[in-house]
């Protein structure tokens, strides 16, 4: 399956925005998904993940109550809602495929996108 992630931009402290990833080749559905993240100069992290239905999410602490992940099966999408961004969520984020369970650890992933942009001044 082929990943694409979009969405990502330059935006201030407080503002939303959401990211999507787009997925071709194969269905999504076959898939549980993760949102990760990579600042500058430090590792991937994980962010939110879906399992394929989408009734089951899971998130890292610091994105509680802040972000959503959320999934369009019949669209192949998968997307991020994060809303009051900070300066710190400033990353590439990237959205990747699993056909395991959601799992936090990227070495679990199959397939990734190629990343999206988003930084957040102050």
């Amino acid at each position: 399956v082929q990943l694409q992630a979009f969405g990502g931009g330059l935006v201030q402290a407080g503002d939303s925005l959401r990211l999507s990833c787009a997925a071709s080749g194969r269905t999504l559905s076959n898939y549980a998904m993760g949102w990760f993240r990579q600042a500058a100069g430090k590792g991937r992290e994980f962010v939110a993940g879906i399992n394929r239905s989408g009734g089951r999410t899971s998130y890292v602490d610091f994105v509680k109550g802040r972000f959503t992940i959320s999934r369009d099966n019949a669209k192949n999408t998968v997307y991020l809602q994060m809303n009051s961004l900070k300066p710190e969520d400033t990353a590439v984020y990237y959205c990747a495929a699993t056909m395991l369970g959601v799992t936090s650890t990227s070495i679990g992933y199959n397939y990734w996108g190629q990343g999206t942009q988003v930084t957040v001044s102050s």
